[in-house]
């Protein structure tokens, strides 16, 4: 069995979503300190000059973890993430088969940043046809730091592989521990944007694909030879 890891992330990118498809299981790291320059809270959508960042704002208390991280209401980015969407992608050839749900999720108010984020990669699971089972890491009682505590995460779920991305990871460690180091290859889609004057970005959020491409997504990101897919052929 294959296993890969990444903390939560608002609206994760696609190579966020395409680590997951690749590994037998995925393990959500919620049990680890929050930072704040991470995507735990915050994405990037395209917006008319250029990239933009759309950010949840959150407030912390004594438990640092990303599971305790809670969202700071007092400022109103529920009605300011929604409208960012919807003046960006609502003329989108897709926006409409999706916007019901979407709206849905940001009027409703979220009290931690981790249910959120687990909320919304079900939708981007359920969308993509992901189907790898997940598991919070707060739920395996992990120990150690770095490469140890992946050994350790490997061990608690049965794994013989570690897919990693641009994680520090040490090989010769994992080795030694009997576990295989697989380094994660993603080449990203390029795609017809919005805004197509300003040339294609890539490494956004999920929803630029999605809302622009609507069901073909999925082939888009998981061609025929991605490892998921070639596994269900034939």
């Amino acid at each position: 069995m294959i296993v890969s890891a990444n903390h939560p992330s608002f609206l994760p990118s696609l190579a966020y979503l395409d680590k997951m498809a690749k590994s037998d299981l995925f393990v959500v790291m919620d049990d680890i300190p929050f930072e704040a320059d991470r995507f735990t809270h915050r994405q990037r959508i395209k917006i008319a000059d250029g990239a933009g960042w759309l950010t949840i704002p959150t407030t912390r208390g004594e438990d640092d973890r990303v599971l305790a991280t809670r969202i700071d209401h007092e400022v109103a980015w529920r009605r300011r993430t929604w409208l960012a969407i919807e003046t960006h992608y609502g003329t989108a050839p897709h926006f409409a088969r999706y916007a019901d749900e979407l709206r849905e999720v940001f009027a409703t108010r979220w009290e931690r940043v981790l249910d959120l984020d687990l909320h919304l990669l079900e939708l981007a699971r359920g969308w993509f046809r992901i189907h790898v089972p997940i598991v919070r890491a707060s739920s395996l009682d992990l120990a150690g730091t770095g490469t140890e505590r992946m050994i350790d995460l490997c061990k608690k779920v049965g794994a013989h592989g570690f897919l990693a991305g641009g994680d520090a990871v040490d090989d010769e460690a994992m080795g030694r521990a009997g576990m295989r180091l697989i380094w994660q290859h993603f080449e990203h889609p390029v795609y017809a944007q919005r805004y197509a004057e300003l040339g294609f970005i890539a490494n956004l959020g999920f929803l630029d694909l999605l809302l622009n491409h609507g069901p073909a997504s999925r082939d888009m990101l998981l061609p025929r030879s991605h490892p998921m897919r070639a596994s269900t052929i034939g």
